[in-house]
């Protein structure tokens, strides 16, 4: 490893409004270099990361690249310096094919077509993702777009690589790649940086760990010198309780009516003859691959898909029903929290407050045309103090909060609805470990008080923990359901896989 980092930051503030997102932390980067960056939502992790990627300015301190000071401007700064950062929500243009978004500011040297697609898809095959270089990026999944910006970071041909929860949207298998991909980068001297909330990941595939906690570094070292137990004590000052993280054991269903019947359901290739019922009172956990149409479903259920819904029937309490228009469902009981918080889960322009209060007003549909500010201020601190909603205040704009805060007023959002029915996609996706216990508890507390909760997890552990039943879906339809006493992890991907 060289003596001189190839990027450090020495003793630099970032505040906010006079909060400070970063306050005096120095943090190193030596090519060749796997380092994961871990700490709670909220820790100064990804505003670390934007002052090395030029997206923001420090307030205070500075920025070497090779020993040099530097002070970008923006992020094509940083790239002119070959630095590449990979965001956890992505940056795609909708509009534009995934050739063309991974062609981006390299027009000149890619100009013409033939050549964008071709150069695109020896990247993609090389690193073994399965996406076609001409498909429209608004058409991808979560996973595939995160794949998209993994291999234009790597077309790019970048010497520092920052990747911020890389492996959130990837499946077991496509994790494992991923990590392959980077121990290759890493021999020809790339040097990255990742986040991740996945403690095992940052002690398994790291050299160095760095924690922060409230903008401040907490620790710094080899990877070897911790272990899971030391990093979230860094992380949140205590031991993490684990009473929260009791595994489900298995609620029986307050009625033998279910909430929701779906029979036959079909849309496209995606959703293939998908059935299933849903009992109030239980958490009901959808495994399966990525593809295997467990989100797909959750839409078609919720109106998302008309133009593509094939066929198929819906029951709500017993009563026969297809949605158009995703405002049906809400106004029927039905809330979904999406897998993409910034794509479907919130108005990032608007407040804390104002998304709450939002969500609650579309449970009226256009029975109400008047937003009683007072009534949506008092749910809006319910909803943020229930869920621990870290902020400056309820004014604050959602688009500032950290990725873990931004999910939990999605979450809010939808439980202030009162609904009898929520479908939970990923709802822990992107989320710090002591978070994900609160949230965890407050779907445990929704089903307990009688409505029915789907469960959408590429985690097995989050599936096996909260589910009282567990569907596995495969190829667009249900290939197996276990009770909770009767599932393990070896049952479920056996049956998601074969």
């Amino acid at each position: 490893m060289s003596r001189q980092p190839i990027v450090s930051l020495e003793t630099v503030t970032k505040s906010y409004g006079g909060i400070n997102a970063l306050e005096s932390v120095s943090f190193e980067l030596y090519p060749g270099e796997i380092h994961a960056l871990v700490g709670e939502n909220g820790a100064g992790k990804s505003t670390l990361c934007k002052l090395i990627a030029g997206v923001v300015a420090p307030s205070d301190g500075v920025l070497r690249i090779n020993g040099e000071v530097v002070k970008f401007q923006a992020p094509k700064d940083a790239s002119r310096h070959g630095i590449s950062m990979v965001y956890q929500e992505t940056s795609l243009v909708p509009q534009l094919s995934v050739a063309q978004n991974m062609m981006l500011g390299q027009e000149r040297t890619f100009n013409s077509v033939r050549k964008v697609r071709n150069a695109a898809r020896q990247v993609l095959q090389r690193l073994n993702f399965k996406v076609d270089p001409s498909q429209l990026a608004g058409s991808l999944s979560t996973a595939k777009r995160q794949m998209v910006e993994i291999a234009r970071a790597v077309l790019n041909q970048a010497r520092v690589i920052i990747l911020d929860e890389p492996t959130a949207a990837l499946t077991p298998e496509e994790t494992e790649h991923l990590f392959d991909l980077m121990k290759s980068l890493q021999a020809k001297g790339v040097a990255m940086i990742f986040i991740s909330h996945a403690l095992e990941e940052a002690l398994n595939h790291s050299d160095r760990i760095t924690v922060l906690r409230n903008g401040r570094l907490m620790a710094t070292g080899p990877a070897t010198d911790f272990d899971r137990g030391g990093l979230i004590r860094h992380m949140i000052g205590e031991e993490l309780n684990e009473q929260s993280m009791v595994p489900a054991t298995g609620r029986a269903a307050l009625s033998a009516l279910p909430v929701l019947r779906v029979e036959s359901i079909r849309m496209g290739s995606m959703v293939n003859n998908m059935s299933f019922s849903i009992f109030p009172g239980q958490i009901t956990g959808i495994a399966g691959l990525i593809g295997s149409g467990r989100s797909e479903v959750a839409k078609v259920i919720m109106g998302h898909t008309k133009r593509n819904f094939g066929g198929g029937r819906i029951w709500l309490e017993g009563r026969e029903v297809r949605y158009s228009l995703p405002a049906q469902a809400v106004a029927d009981g039905i809330a979904y929290v999406s897998e993409d918080r910034k794509l479907d889960g919130f108005f990032e322009s608007l407040s804390v407050s104002d998304n709450i209060g939002l969500g609650w007003l579309a449970k009226f549909g256009r029975r109400r045309w008047f937003a009683p500010l007072r009534k949506m201020r008092q749910l809006s601190r319910e909803w943020e103090q229930r869920l621990s909603i870290r902020s400056i205040g309820a004014d604050q704009s959602v688009l500032y909060l950290s990725g873990g805060n931004q999910q939990k007023v999605v979450i809010a959002k939808s439980l202030v609805q009162e609904p009898k029915l929520v479908i939970f996609d990923e709802p822990t996706r992107g989320v710090d470990v002591g978070a994900i216990a609160e949230i965890r508890q407050i779907v445990r507390k929704f089903a307990e008080s009688g409505a029915g909760v789907i469960l959408i997890s590429s985690y097995l552990p989050e599936i096996l923990d909260l589910s009282d039943r567990i569907l596995v879906a495969k190829s667009g339809t249900i290939v197996a359901e276990f009770a909770r006493g009767d599932a393990t992890a070896e049952k479920i991907l056996h049956a998601a896989i074969h």
